[in-house]
């Protein structure tokens, strides 16, 4: 349990020593709680020794801010596996595992359950494990930065799994050369980065197709020095965006909902036939499935999961400071909401995602 995760670990260890980033822990105790502290150890973050170990070594005393603050980042955690990635799983389950049953506007709207699940299922585990590891004075690094709020690839892969992105940059891309050097250097170390993360994800060609197509949207960013192009949040200081950063958040969402069918998929003939059915005349008429109308609520209560999300985009995660200098009735009324939508909408048990990873 939890193998790729330690593993990351004790090879960034291992590399930072090497590289003489830190020196050897003396202590057995303190580098095995480095290895396997128990929040991040099923699905993450990838933590580095440079950032985790010096906290794990000095004396921590119970903060009673950071616990508040922990217990928010967990409430909301819950909301969004059990409200919005456990709901979403069902229709996306059904429609993956019958598209052939269904018109290319149904199979649309699969593909979108789906990439609100995987997102509303992963970034809740970070979520969770950031707030808990918080419990216990330990701050653990940032591993979702409203990704679906981004306006290029490059942006979205800066904000989504941060951890991993991060540990294939400084581990992998950099030390092949970076994009230092001729295209063709670019394009290959492009290329082996979104093929491991793909690999890693497991021995199966939707994977690798996930990966590749990734790697086919960010290279002309790369090629022409445009893939930091924006570094900072949305509409920062604004609440709302300009048309042409609502437009680049759309197409950038549209690319990654794509690569998703792939990833997704059981089979790559699976994946190709899913698209092939989204691109039928099919398209364009009514969605309609078994029991359409009662994902209404969950179509409103994504809705309003991602107006949160917009509204805290410029903070560690959506509700940090939520309702801030609102008074604590206001508050606490929302925390209680929250608690009951997600008792309202539970469903039977949904493992995480990225348990199987």
């Amino acid at each position: 349990m939890g193998i790729s995760f330690y593993t990351f670990h004790g090879l960034s260890y291992v590399i930072d020593i090497y590289k003489k980033r830190i020196t050897p822990s003396n202590n057995f105790i303190e580098y095995s709680v480095f290895v396997s502290f128990f929040p991040l150890l099923v699905a993450g973050p990838i933590e580095r020794a440079t950032h985790l170990l010096p906290q794990i070594q000095k004396d921590r005393k119970f903060d009673y801010a950071k616990a508040v603050d922990g217990l928010k980042q967990i409430l909301w955690g819950l909301f969004k596996k059990i409200v919005i990635a456990d709901n979403c799983a069902r229709y996306a389950d059904m429609i993956f595992e019958n598209h052939s049953d269904y018109s290319g506007s149904v199979l649309v709207l699969g593909a979108l359950f789906f990439a609100f699940q995987i997102y509303g299922d992963f970034s809740s585990y970070s979520d969770i494990a950031l707030g808990t590891a918080r419990l216990f004075g330990i701050e653990l690094l940032r591993n979702f930065a409203f990704p679906y709020f981004s306006r290029d690839i490059a942006e979205f892969w800066r904000r989504w799994h941060i951890s991993l992105s991060s540990w294939f940059r400084d581990y992998v891309y950099i030390p092949l050369g970076g994009n230092q050097g001729g295209t063709f250097v670019k394009v290959r170390n492009v290329l082996i980065v979104f093929l491991l993360s793909g690999f890693w994800h497991g021995a199966n060609w939707t994977f690798i197709a996930w990966g590749l197509l990734n790697a086919i949207y960010i290279i002309p960013l790369v090629i022409f020095n445009t893939n930091r192009t924006n570094l900072e949040i949305v509409a920062k200081g604004k609440f709302f965006p300009s048309i042409k950063e609502v437009l680049a958040m759309l197409l950038t969402f549209s690319f990654t909902v794509f690569a998703w069918i792939f990833f997704r998929a059981n089979s790559i003939n699976e994946a190709f036939s899913y698209v092939s059915g989204i691109f039928s005349e099919s398209l364009f008429e009514f969605p309609s499935f078994p029991n359409a109308a009662l994902c209404i609520p969950l179509v409103i209560m994504i809705v309003l999961f991602m107006i949160i999300e917009w509204m805290g985009r410029e903070e560690q995660y959506a509700i940090a400071k939520l309702f801030r200098g609102k008074p604590k009735a206001f508050r606490w009324s929302f925390y209680y909401l929250t608690l009951l939508v997600i008792f309202i909408f539970a469903i039977s048990k949904k493992q995480f995602i990225y348990f199987q990873f």
